[in-house]
């Protein structure tokens, strides 16, 4: 099932983004465009959260299958190192709003400023370079406007990091920190499976995640935990 998952993700994210490439007007004016851009910013969350899936070997008990499906998806979130992602997450998980912990800023806890660092850590220029070279081979090889790759291939994945960092960093694991939160340093989001499905794919159940690494996203709200930890 998880394969069968991650690869709905995948395709889902690729059908979508062929569609609204090639056959969406962009246009200030046109209300569909908006929408387009707000979904395939979802499904590119979907995509980064299938790769983290993969990260906890939680996709395939088949270890090759399981990390191809890793690599694929952050290479297609935005040319991202899934071995980096793999030693930077683990380190999250291992000391948790830390000094070690790679996703926390300990300097500061303002939104921007943490999400600016949350970005510095993990961009490389061979990342910087894919993407334009991606870039180039959808507009100048597949046809792809410029237009249409600014609006419905750049700004959705950069929506996506808020969406990420947000749901996913920000709100479990900024301060203050309570005894309720335990060894993880993380809250949680309260029991409402659609709007935690619609807000990161169940990602902000995370005290969930940290006390259960093991199980993949989509089935964090069978562990859902009504603890003091919550938001």
């Amino acid at each position: 099932m998880g394969i069968v998952i991650a690869l709905l993700v995948m395709g889902l994210w690729g059908v979508h983004l062929w569609y609204i490439l090639f056959h969406v007007e962009v246009s200030w004016s046109n209300p569909w465009m908006y929408l387009h851009m707000l979904v395939q910013a979802y499904l590119y969350t979907g995509l980064f959260i299938t790769g983290h899936d993969a990260m906890h070997r939680s996709v395939s008990r088949i270890r090759w299958i399981n990390n191809a499906i890793g690599y694929a998806s952050v290479f297609l979130f935005a040319g991202m190192s899934y071995r980096k992602l793999i030693k930077n997450h683990w380190d999250h998980h291992r000391y948790p709003a830390t000094e070690k912990d790679p996703d926390f800023d300990v300097k500061s806890q303002n939104f921007f400023a943490w999400w600016f660092t949350f970005l510095k850590r993990y961009v490389t220029l061979l990342q910087i370079v894919i993407m334009a070279v991606a870039f180039n081979v959808l507009e100048k090889i597949a046809g792809a406007s410029v237009p249409a790759l600014i609006v419905f291939w750049i700004i959705p994945a950069f929506l996506a990091t808020f969406q990420l960092f947000y749901f996913g960093t920000f709100v479990p694991h900024k301060k203050p920190h309570t005894e309720a939160m335990g060894k993880h340093r993380a809250r949680t989001q309260k029991k409402n499976h659609l709007w935690a499905m619609l807000s990161c794919y169940f990602f902000g159940y995370h005290y969930e995640h940290h006390t259960y690494p093991g199980k993949p996203w989509w089935k964090l709200y069978q562990v859902k935990n009504q603890s003091t930890a919550g938001l």
